[in-house]
């Protein structure tokens, strides 16, 4: 496996170093391609990282947001991954607001919600049906059940191999979210956990073997970079 794994000493270093690989495949991919392409996480961890991204000065209308999965809430509502970010950061800089590609939860029907952001992201990378787009950076987190997106441990959502986009479901509560085969495309992903409550699964995520039925995260292993940065609190038993 194509695993790289850091320990910071704490979460400002974490988020310092998160900030750091993010801005190094920025420069990268608009170099190469003229934008770039990533998918946010929601959760607390990636707040601080957010505003530590909104004072940089960079080229934002080449810069394409998105997110890895979403509450099915309003993007109004506390809950709202989108909400988050907006106000952490892409409220407070001068990016095109076509730049921005929410998932919808407005129809009161998660699947089509779900379709509907699956041909989104087809017309966006100029895919055809069968062919997965690449993003050049998908940021995520792990629950303390070894959950990331929203791909919770023995649901549905674990085995969906033809979608890009599915509904995931967290104690019956609908969520939309990446399929594994979306995020494992990326060019680079990148896992930022952080607090002793991670320990356990991280444990048996980083496993020689475990099932990743109970362990989400083990599932993503992605064909190009996958990085992990924990904190010291998180990584103390590995």
């Amino acid at each position: 496996m194509n695993r790289i794994v850091e320990v910071l000493a704490d979460k400002s270093a974490l988020i310092e170093r998160s900030q750091d690989i993010i801005l190094s495949r920025l420069q990268t991919a608009i170099k190469s391609r003229d934008q770039f392409t990533i998918a946010l996480s929601g959760g607390s961890t990636p707040k601080p990282l957010y505003e530590a991204l909104s004072s940089q000065s960079l080229p934002w209308s080449k810069i394409h947001i998105f997110w890895g999965d979403e509450r099915y809430v309003p993007a109004t509502h506390q809950d709202s991954n989108q909400l988050m970010a907006r106000q952490a950061w892409l409220d407070r800089i001068e990016i095109p607001a076509e730049n921005i590609h929410p998932m919808n939860t407005t129809s009161a029907d998660p699947v089509q919600d779900a379709q509907k952001h699956e041909a989104e992201l087809q017309e966006f990378f100029s895919t055809k049906k069968g062919e997965i787009p690449v993003f050049d950076l998908i940021l995520l987190g792990m629950g303390d059940d070894g959950h990331t997106a929203s791909l919770f441990p023995h649901t549905e959502a674990l085995t969906e191999s033809n979608r890009l986009v599915t509904v995931g479901n967290k104690d019956g509560q609908p969520r939309i979210t990446f399929t594994v085969p979306l995020i494992n495309q990326a060019r680079c992903v990148l896992f930022v956990v952080a607090g002793a409550n991670k320990r356990p699964a991280l444990k048996q995520v980083f496993a020689e073997q475990a099932d990743a039925m109970n362990y989400p995260s083990r599932l993503i292993q992605p064909q190009g970079e996958l990085l992990w940065l924990l904190d010291q609190a998180a990584a103390a038993e590995l």
